[in-house]
């Protein structure tokens, strides 16, 4: 089995004003320093979450990317120039901005308040040329499957509820009861899992809050739950139909 492990503290930091939003970062940018570049259609991970005050992100661009934001705590606020209005999100919500030709957008973090914001790559080559969209989803429209003490939301499956243009993308949220589990691994996918909460021990190591894993190359995951488990896992294709911006830029 190919299992890579990035633990909280091997990842790199990042913060905005004045340390009033703090982030890790599972995949940052080159220049962040982190141990892990940019793989599959997976180009930025960033864990985001303001403890002390409500905070603002400045009106920034971004161009060719989709930007995902999803709202694991609290509340956030959303601008852009696309929709020019404030728009909030709650908990469970997503945002997919497909920034195209170019947008701006900022982000209020209301206190106590934590969030994922992830970069797909949807083949720049020709997003850069098209005319960017937003949509939001709310938490209630996604699908909650129950089996085998396994609680997952589908945020996006085969079907591409979110309707994203990077190649082959899946998205779960599982929820793990204590137990001992094996969770399918395709063999052309990388399986990306956050812990968000609980404890997960695989072959006698523990792995805890924060800790990221890259799994490929194997019929299953065999892993026990110390403690419910809050895990979130994107799905994606080892070797893309296109050349990614990171191997255009000799980034990996």
């Amino acid at each position: 089995m190919a299992l890579k492990i990035f633990s909280k503290e091997s990842q790199a930091d990042g913060y905005f004003n004045d340390g009033q939003i703090l982030e890790k970062k599972p995949i940052g940018f080159p220049q962040d320093g982190g141990l892990l570049k940019p793989y599959s259609n997976l180009f930025y991970w960033a864990h985001a979450w303001a403890s002390k005050n409500d905070s603002i992100i400045g009106l920034h661009p971004h161009r060719g990317f989709e930007i995902c934001s999803f709202i694991l705590k609290g509340e956030i606020e959303h601008y852009d120039t696309l929709l020019d209005k404030w728009i909030t999100l709650e908990e469970g919500d997503v945002q997919v901005i497909k920034a195209g030709k170019g947008i701006s957008h900022s982000e209020k973090l209301k206190k106590g308040s934590e969030i994922f914001q992830i970069w797909f790559d949807p083949n720049l080559q020709e997003s850069l040329y098209e005319e960017a969209q937003y949509s939001d989803f709310k938490s209630d429209n996604f699908i909650i499957k129950k089996e085998y003490g396994v609680e997952t939301k589908i945020i996006s499956d085969i079907n591409n509820q979110i309707d994203l243009k990077s190649e082959s993308v899946q998205i779960y949220q599982h929820l793990f009861s204590r137990g001992t589990y094996n969770h399918e691994i395709y063999q052309d996918r990388f399986h990306s899992i956050f812990i968000q909460s609980g404890i997960m021990k695989i072959k006698d190591v523990t792995y805890n809050p924060g800790d990221f894993l890259i799994v490929d190359n194997e019929s299953s995951l065999s892993f026990e739950i110390i403690s419910e488990t809050k895990i979130f896992e994107i799905i994606s294709l080892i070797k893309l139909p296109y050349k990614s911006y990171a191997e255009m830029h000799n980034i990996n």
